[in-house]
């Protein structure tokens, strides 16, 4: 029973060291083999019927479920302290994340004024504008609490951009459409309404609660013991995830064959992914907190609900399929990026376990 354990606490590290790496065979197999990603984004258990609305639940839902579970159940009560004492720091985070993807894609929209076919900026402003207009992604409390990341603050800032998105996601598109044609104004505001409240108090805070709920009740030397164990369920639920939203993706936006609009839209929403990462890097070091706080900044500023905005592009703006290529593009390198940031700071807290044995 030993062996047993101490080879799954082995894999459980393996995976959690080398997950970028994971991540990218990921992406390369749902290239490749999208067959089964597809048949886990069509796997539906039937409708659920809450506050007058029916909602559909299925395997992609359970997974982003299960993901807002393990970070509420990862979340440490001197986090909950510390978080209320790092007011500022939530708030200076939620502006943050409305207002430098606006700033980044106003000055994109000036400059694609110089490319040769205008529709194509076009396709790439919305495509953007529903990127940065989606709430924080709850994928980016897993990434948090595999780096070793302050959950709590992670946690606030998916719960509160995702309670807040009712309001904050029209005023984004409404100032994003004021950036765009006439014609795609139009179909900017046609996207105003995002999202319910009880789809996103069901998904996401629901869970989420559920999980702080079990921490408190739980004696923490049991959850000491099976917290390895939900790192490696975090890095297994968000391989399938990716593998999932690469299988509709990555098949589609490599059949056009449209080379220099892939090339520009890569490069571009690769620009605005490591500026919003770096805005939480900068947030940190304005606000001075420790490396678990910046961690987890940067993984809630750089990552977004792209999940989300990929359902609605297919739904509402099924007549303007390139749209779909900058969110698919960010939602990948949202992941790769989120991988180098792990990678690195997994780096660190090794260099800062191996000085401090020194030192001893």
């Amino acid at each position: 029973m030993k062996n047993r354990h101490a080879t799954f606490l082995t894999l459980t590290q393996f995976i959690h060291h080398h997950l970028l790496w994971f991540l990218i065979a990921a992406y390369a197999m749902s290239a490749i083999w999208p067959a089964a990603g597809l048949a886990i984004r069509n796997l539906s258990f039937g409708a659920i019927h809450i506050f007058n609305e029916t909602l559909h639940a299925s395997l992609l839902l359970l997974l982003l479920a299960t993901l807002m579970f393990n970070a509420g159940l990862g979340v440490k009560p001197s986090h909950l302290k510390s978080l209320g004492q790092q007011t500022r720091v939530l708030l200076a985070g939620l502006t943050a994340n409305l207002i430098i993807p606006m700033a980044y894609i106003f000055l994109v929209t000036l400059i694609m004024r110089l490319w040769y076919e205008p529709e194509e900026a076009q396709y790439i402003l919305v495509g953007l504008a529903l990127v940065a207009a989606m709430p924080i992604a709850g994928a980016s409390t897993a990434w948090a609490q595999n780096s070793n990341g302050n959950l709590a603050l992670s946690l606030g800032l998916v719960l509160a951009s995702t309670v807040l998105s009712p309001i904050l996601t029209p005023i984004a598109l409404y100032v994003f459409g004021e950036m765009a044609t006439e014609e795609y104004e139009r179909v900017i505001h046609s996207l105003a309404a995002y999202g319910s409240g009880a789809f996103l108090g069901l998904w996401i805070v629901f869970p989420s609660l559920l999980g702080l709920g079990v921490r408190f009740l739980v004696p923490e030397a049991r959850l000491t013991a099976i917290l390895p164990f939900v790192k490696l369920i975090n890095s297994v639920v968000l391989l399938l995830l990716n593998y999932s939203n690469g299988s509709v993706s990555l098949p589609q936006a490599v059949a056009d064959r449209d080379y220099d609009f892939l090339a520009v839209t890569l490069a571009i929403t690769t620009g605005l992914c490591v500026t919003a990462f770096s805005s939480g890097y900068g947030l940190s070091r304005l606000f001075k907190v420790a490396e678990g706080e910046r961690v987890s900044l940067m993984y809630g500023l750089g990552m977004n609900n792209n999940g989300t905005g990929l359902v609605l592009a297919s739904l509402v703006l099924a007549a303007y399929p390139q749209v779909m290529v900058p969110i698919i593009l960010y939602n990948i390198v949202q992941h790769l990026v989120a991988g180098a940031v792990h990678e690195v700071s997994g780096r660190k807290i090794e260099n800062q376990k191996t000085m401090g044995r020194q030192r001893e």
